[in-house]
């Protein structure tokens, strides 16, 4: 196993890498709407957070070499589901027509009280 750390990425806020690598799969933690210059959440509507949390995702796998087209397997948290289809709107437009599986739960708070968090897997020379 090799711990993951993207200098581009929002720091970690809390004792966790930005994704751990095992095999040829990448286990990338869970991202929120960070500003990763402010550390501030960025947006106060779900399609803003949305964006801004997959952006984090998407620079933490530039720093494996990856796009969010080597995603086999994504984790939203969402602080509340009648955000749902804000987030799916956002989501769909951000992967382009690549469609990984996906599990959505809505969750009491996420951290710093952001409405999103997402995590991933992605599989390493897959296109």
């Amino acid at each position: 196993m090799e711990m993951i750390f993207v200098d581009d990425a929002p720091k970690a806020i809390g004792p966790y890498c930005h994704a751990m690598k095992v095999g040829n799969l990448l286990f990338c933690s869970g991202q929120t709407p960070l500003d990763p210059d402010t550390m501030e959440i960025v947006g106060t509507t779900i399609e803003e957070q949305t964006k801004r949390a997959l952006q984090n995702l998407a620079i933490v796998l530039t720093g494996e070499g990856l796009t969010l087209k080597q995603i086999a397997k994504t984790t939203v948290y969402l602080s509340d589901m009648a955000n749902f289809q804000g987030m799916n709107g956002v989501y769909e437009a951000m992967f382009e027509g690549h469609k990984p599986s996906r599990t959505t739960i809505a969750v009491r708070q996420n951290p710093l009280d952001a409405l999103v968090e997402i995590e991933c897997i992605a599989v390493i020379g897959e296109s």
